[in-house]
């Protein structure tokens, strides 16, 4: 199976990460009437990422097979930096502005989360998923078994 390019995996990844996204936004409240809203985020959030995973395994970057577990400690991570990211992005906006409106801090957080979202997608593409393009090559510490 051909890896799809980088347009075309960039595209499958903003879809499939956003539409996962969207779902996920609206399953947290959802559960949360049930559990505390703490519980119900991380429940949703494991959950979302376990998904993602696949899909992007699958579908964004074409290996056409399971993450395995190595793949998903990897985005795992690759999330979580992007998490410290938008994070790190509020508390420089507080620091710098001691009550900023609404719409300054949806326009730091969603500039923060494009471009932790861009360096997902190339940690991603270059060096999680990198190995289904290098496949057979003796000795690649990226090859993964079928």
């Amino acid at each position: 199976m051909q890896s799809p390019g980088p347009l075309s995996s960039f595209v499958r990844f903003v879809v499939c990460g956003g539409g996962v996204g969207l779902v996920a936004g609206g399953a947290v409240p959802l559960l949360a009437a049930l559990v505390p809203w703490a519980l119900a985020n991380a429940v949703i959030t494991v959950a979302s990422t376990l998904l993602c995973t696949e899909l992007h395994s699958r579908i964004t970057f074409g290996t056409g097979r399971r993450a395995g577990w190595r793949r998903h400690w990897q985005c795992a991570g690759s999330a979580t930096a992007a998490y410290v990211v938008t994070c790190a992005a509020m508390v420089v906006l507080h620091a710098v502005q001691s009550s900023p409106g609404v719409f300054t801090q949806q326009a730091v957080y969603l500039s923060a989360s494009g471009l932790a979202g861009i360096g997902r997608f190339l940690v991603l593409r270059l060096f999680v998923f990198a190995g289904s393009r290098r496949e057979g090559i003796p000795g690649d510490m990226y090859a993964v078994a079928a």
